[in-house]
Parts: structure tokens; C-alpha cells; sequence
């Protein structure tokens, strides 16, 4: 080294840790060269151009480009000034983030590579995005997010052992709860809406109207009787659903398919009139008797007086749920919403009386006990309660 040089670096102010703004002169496979206004060459190396792995410097700089960096050491013996562009970079980035993580705020990046687990992206630190914070969905191929431009929030940050995890998906949770709240306040209650079925579960079904699921209640799905949602719909239906109850604050919506349809006592009860007879389903069993079904959604009452014409205790003791019957129309009133049925009055046979007479033959014939009275004991309570 020459001594008019020797007696530059001597007197110069530049010091490892210094901030210095220079120009791009060179770029080849391992390093770029940088005029900082010194007496040396600034280089900055290929490991030191970005907090992310990169192949070629070109990737990161090109000649003319002003660039900032950070002092890491002067090199008398070489006559350079080694440079980090990504220590100048993050000694500045930590302290943004931190504000935009302390605030909530959103930010854009662009995404720079793909790794296992996520996406990876340079906001002046290596940030990384994991592939379960990148959408509100299971991503299948995170490829076709490298090289675009996405909003995002700083959710973990570590400045001391240099980490920083972002997310996408928070930005869209976001955005979707403030959809939510906006399409919440536009549902008027009682109005009739199409929306798609999500998805099902053992009490009812999930439906999606105007970007808000709501639920359909297993009683609403129809106006008979449902045991299991998937008998009705399934995922991917178009229905109708009325609005029944709206709820910003919990950000909920009850829904009722039946509702906004047309009731079967609307247009089914003009079909029956009270005298004739029709066959049902019995579908429940009360202690009371039992409810026949004569058409989906529209159910009668046989009161346990009218199952049959001999005296029943318990309605489960004549009938089951499914079976078929045949029933007589009693009464009608659409407005209470019941129908009286009787099944003993269907029966085209009824049990003739005995005549007395005919009682005294059957007692005379019958055969003698021990006791020599004519007719078993069991035999005259018999005939006495069939009278009754």
C-alpha cells in the first residue's frame, strides 16, 4: 500500500457499522462492486446482498442501482471496503415491523421462494410465511404463489434470534369478518334469500347467503319430520332459506328452508275432507294416542279412544311408528293447524253384540268345571267385559 494511501485511510472518519449510500459499477458471479466516495473499492459479497438465499447477485442489484449498506470491515491489505446491503437493511426493518406489528398493521411483499412448510419473502429480514397462515384454506400448491405481490401481518416477531412469521390469512379473516359484519346488517329479517349448503352436521346444515353462513336448524329443513340432514340436502345445493333471526354481534343467521316454502296446510288440506278415509304413516306414539302422517309436513291426531274398538292402554300396544293405517277424517281446523283421525272408525268390520240368548247357549254348552256350574269362571268374566 502506497503512503499517500496509507495516510487516507488514517485520516478518514468511515468505521465498521457505518451506514454508507453508494452506486452499482460492477456485478459479476460472487460479488458487487460499489462507489462509495472512498479511497477502496466497496464490495459487497453474495451472502450479503439479501437476507434470503439468492444465486446470482444480479438477482438483487444491477449497474447504476444506488444501493445503502452497512460498513462490516476495511480491508487495508486488499484495499476494500466490505459492505452487507442486508445488515443495512434489517438495521433499519426491525423497527418498522415492530410498529406494524405493535399496530396491526397490513403490508404488501412479494413472495421470493418457496420452502418446505411455507412461503418465504425479503422485507429487509427474511420473513416467513407457513403454508397454514397463508390462506383461510388448505393450499394444495403454494408454487403458484412465488413472485406475487400479497398482503400481510406481522403475527411473531424476534428481532434478537432474527425471526419473523407473517400471515396472509389474518389479512383475509379480516377482511371476511368485516364482509360478514357488512352482509349481516343488509339481511332483513323474514326476507326470503338463495344461498348454496356448505355443509352438514347432525343437527342441521350450514348455508352460505351472500358470504355468510347460516344455520338451518335440523326442524327447519323440511315441514315433516327429518332424522338426518343428508335426507334432504346435501353440499352443493341451491336452496331457499328464510331469514328467521339475524345476530351482528355473534355474527350469526338462523335459517329455515321449510319457512320459505309453502305450508302444507296452504295448499294439502284442501286435498282431505272431514267423513272421508285415507291412508297415513304413523309417525309418533304418545301417551295420548298417536300422530299419523297424510302427507309430508301435514299430521293428524288419533286420540287413543279412536285406535280401536276395544279398550287399549297404551297406543304402542296396537301400533308402531311406520306402519300404515287407514284412517277416518273427523275434523279439520286450518286455523288451530289439527285434524282429528280415528282408525276404529276406518275399519269397515266392528264387533257384533252378543245376544243375551246366545250367551245363555254358550254357557249351557260349555263345559263343566269341578265345580259343576256349566261355565269356566274366566269364561263368564270374559263375556261380561266383552259387553262392556
Amino acid at each position: 500500500m502506497s503512503e499517500e494511501i496509507r495516510e487516507a485511510v488514517t485520516e478518514t472518519t468511515l468505521n465498521p457499522g457505518d451506514v454508507v449510500t453508494g452506486r452499482v459499477t460492477e456485478v459479476d458471479d460472487k460479488k458487487v462492486v460499489v462507489d462509495i466516495g472512498y479511497a477502496f473499492q466497496g464490495i459487497i459479497p453474495i451472502r450479503e446482498l439479501s437476507a434470503l438465499r439468492i444465486d446470482h447477485p444480479s438477482e438483487v442489484c444491477a449497474v447504476g442501482d444506488e444501493v445503502t449498506t452497512r460498513v462490516v470491515k476495511i480491508d487495508n491489505e486488499d484495499q476494500v471496503v466490505v459492505l452487507s446491503k442486508r445488515e443495512a437493511a434489517a438495521q433499519g426493518a426491525w423497527s418498522e415491523l415492530q410498529d406494524k406489528f405493535e399496530n396491526g398493521d397490513t403490508f404488501e411483499v412479494t413472495v421470493q421462494d418457496v420452502v418446505k412448510g411455507g412461503l418465504v419473502t425479503d422485507v429487509g429480514v427474511r420473513g416467513f410465511i407457513p403454508a397454514s397462515l397463508v390462506d383461510r384454506k388448505f393450499v394444495e400448491n403454494l408454487e403458484e404463489f412465488k413472485g406475487q405481490s400479497i398482503r400481510v401481518k406481522v403475527v411473531e416477531l424476534d428481532a434478537e434470534n432474527n425471526k419473523l412469521i407473517l400471515s396472509r390469512k389474518a389479512v383475509l379473516d379480516d377482511e371476511y369478518e368485516q364482509g360478514v359484519s357488512q352482509t349481516l346488517h343488509s339481511l332483513p329479517v323474514g326476507s326470503v334469500v338463495t344461498g348454496t349448503v356448505q355443509r352438514l352436521t347432525n343437527f342441521g346444515a350450514f348455508v352460505d347467503v351472500g358470504g355468510v353462513d347460516g344455520l338451518v336448524h335440523i326442524s327447519e329443513l323440511a315441514w315433516h319430520h327429518v332424522d338426518h340432514p343428508e335426507d334432504v340436502v346435501k353440499p352443493g345445493d341451491t336452496v331457499k332459506v328464510k331469514i328467521l333471526k339475524v345476530d351482528p354481534d355473534a355474527g350469526r343467521v338462523s335459517l329455515s328452508v321449510r319457512e320459505a316454502m309453502p305450508s302444507p296446510w296452504e295448499q294439502g288440506v284442501q286435498e282431505f275432507t272431514p267423513g272421508s278415509v285415507v291412508t297415513g304413516i304413523v309417525r309418533r306414539i304418545v301417551d295420548f294416542g298417536a300422530f299419523v302422517e297424510l302427507k309430508p309436513g301435514l299430521e293428524g291426531l288419533v286420540h287413543i279412544s279412536q285406535i280401536a274398538h276395544q279398550h287399549v292402554a297404551q297406543a304402542s300396544d296396537v301400533l308402531e311408528e311406520g306402519q300404515e293405517v287407514k284412517v277416518k277424517i273427523l275434523s279439520i281446523d286450518p286455523e288451530r293447524q289439527r285434524i282429528s283421525l280415528s282408525i276404529k272408525d276406518a275399519s269397515e268390520e266392528r264387533p257384533a253384540r252378543r245376544e243375551p240368548q246366545q250367551q245363555q247357549q254358550r254357557y249351557q254348552s260349555a263345559p263343566q268345571d269341578d265345580s259343576g256350574t256349566g261355565a269356566t269362571i274366566g269364561d263368564l268374566f270374559r263375556d261380561l267385559f266383552k259387553k262392556q
